[in-house]
């Protein structure tokens, strides 16, 4: 049976390829501290749907490449904010201002 795994995706720069990073947590033999270990996969997406950031399941499959062992299963959740996302509110910095405080008569500075 083919291994799936569940991971976020890192890098969607490539054409058909994204990267994905898995966390695990893993528990040191003797001194029983717990520590995340990150391992990059990189996996096939035929249609270029998965962006950075999203939550996606690959599976096992055979070489595609030299690199490439998985592709993408599904898209199983997107981010709420995206760096693009982030890019155009940067570009537009007036929407960020704070509006100033408007005095009335009976107040003073």
């Amino acid at each position: 049976m083919a291994r799936t795994i569940i991971g976020t995706v890192s890098s969607s720069k490539s054409d058909k390829t994204i990267v994905v990073t898995v966390q695990t947590r893993k528990t040191h033999p003797l001194y029983k501290k717990q520590y995340t270990v990150h391992t990059k996969f990189m996996a096939h997406d035929e249609n270029n749907e998965a962006q950075t950031g999203d939550k996606v399941s690959i599976v096992e499959t055979r070489p595609i490449s030299a690199r490439k062992h998985f592709k993408l299963q599904e898209i199983i959740e997107k981010p709420v904010l995206r760096e693009d996302s982030l890019q155009a509110v940067k570009a537009a910095p007036e929407v960020l201002k704070p509006k100033k405080a408007v005095k009335t008569e009976g107040e003073e500075a």
